[in-house]
């Protein structure tokens, strides 16, 4: 079976050698469209053995990548975006799946680097190449309307969950998406296809989120409560739904039913790393009512599912910091910044608990940190903290 990359590209110069060298040796062939770089994007391309086409962007990214897809060869296709990486232990197994005859679709866990609250998601990014298998949704493209159409047609295609990340996604690192105009973009384009599709629980799921996101709470909870009301809701849909709607009602302080929906959401049975932001967030609410040991449990349980989620122990330090367990928020503040060394709010209140137990010269170390940290990603809340010590009478910040 022969394994074709496929990845539409705009000025991605940066990027997108990172991308391709993750596949050189893995694919039969590399396919970039290129959208419109005024960059050395497809050059780029090229250098890595890329057969590069080249498409006018119409603000569609369905279009574009079905229009990627007509100049693939192989049996079947892998795509990546110029942000995403796909990570070498899992290519083994990849290649031994697509050797299954009945295989239609294998969804892959992606860890997207930077998104603290969810840091996992399942994509459906390796699929045989199928004439009746397309994208379809302007912003959100992906092949899963597509495939279950087809599948009522021809059942006996399978679909396999792979439970191992495969890929990177570094789209959500600090300032990526600002850079990109990222927001405005996707609002634009789900706002478009939302009039043709006002009951679509996928896109009121997705455009509801980025009302959430950027303050529009109420705008947020109509449409993913509409989202709720649709006859059949995949089981990844519906924990975003009530994923999201936690985090509106969260932001509105109605924490009864910012509650009642991350608990809903912790209970449907997906991936349970997916699952990681609905714990910590249902965490955080509990301890915010005083339901402190529901809290720890909630914490826990994130960091039981996964071992490395450095938000975990920081959160669990916030609640032992609360209750006065110092020495042991200390120690989950310290795991936290060996799993993320640029944790700035680990390494913030790691310094308050140093401070609180009378070890000023550890605490102005960590502190020191923090403001560094800061003052790359978040220059008000360095400027603050900065503020706050001097007026403690530590001036040496």
């Amino acid at each position: 079976m022969k394994l074709s990359l496929c990845a539409i590209a705009k000025n991605e110069s940066t990027s997108l050698p990172n991308c391709l060298k993750s596949v050189q040796n893995v694919v039969d062939e590399i396919i970039v469209l290129d959208t419109g770089s005024t960059d050395k994007t497809p050059e780029i391309a090229q250098e890595f053995g890329a057969k590069v086409y080249h498409f006018q962007w119409c603000n569609d990214f369905s279009v574009a990548r079905n229009e990627a897809l007509k100049y693939v060869q192989g049996d079947w296709v892998l795509v990546l975006d110029a942000d995403e990486v796909l990570k070498l232990e899992i290519v083994a197994h990849l290649k031994q799946l697509i050797q299954q005859p009945n295989l239609l679709v294998v969804n892959l866990v992606r860890l997207e680097i930077g998104a603290k609250q969810a840091p996992y998601s399942l994509v459906s990014r390796l699929f045989r190449k199928h004439p009746e298998v397309y994208f379809s949704r302007p912003y959100h493209a992906m092949i899963d309307d597509s495939v279950s159409l087809l599948l009522q047609k021809e059942p006996q295609w399978q679909i396999a969950n792979l439970s191992d990340v495969a890929i990177l996604h570094y789209g959500y690192e600090p300032g990526a998406i600002a850079s990109r105009n990222k927001f405005q973009t996707a609002k634009i384009t789900m706002e478009g296809y939302l009039k043709q599709h006002p009951n679509d629980p996928y896109v009121c799921n997705k455009l509801g989120a980025l009302y959430t996101e950027i303050g529009e709470n109420y705008a947020g909870i109509e449409l993913l409560q509409r989202g709720l009301t649709a006859n059949s809701i995949d089981a990844g849909v519906l924990y975003e739904l009530h994923y999201h709607l936690g985090i509106a009602y969260e932001s509105l302080e109605q924490l009864n039913l910012a509650q009642l929906h991350y608990q809903t959401a912790t209970k449907i049975s997906i991936l349970p790393e997916l699952k990681l932001g609905a714990w910590v967030n249902l965490g955080n609410v509990l301890k915010a009512t005083n339901q402190l040991k529901e809290a720890q449990k909630a914490y826990e349980t994130a960091i039981a599912i996964d071992p490395n989620f450095d938000v975990g122990y920081y959160n669990l330090g916030m609640l032992l910091k609360q209750i006065g367990r110092f020495s042991d928020a200390i120690d989950l503040y310290q795991y936290a910044i060996k799993l993320n060394p640029n944790y700035a709010d680990a390494y913030q209140n790691l310094g308050v608990v140093f401070l609180k137990i009378g070890k000023v010269s550890e605490s102005l170390v960590a502190f020191k940190r923090a403001i560094e940290l800061h003052q790359n990603n978040n220059p008000n809340e360095a400027a603050r903290l900065r503020q706050g010590l001097q007026e403690m009478g530590f001036r040496d910040l």
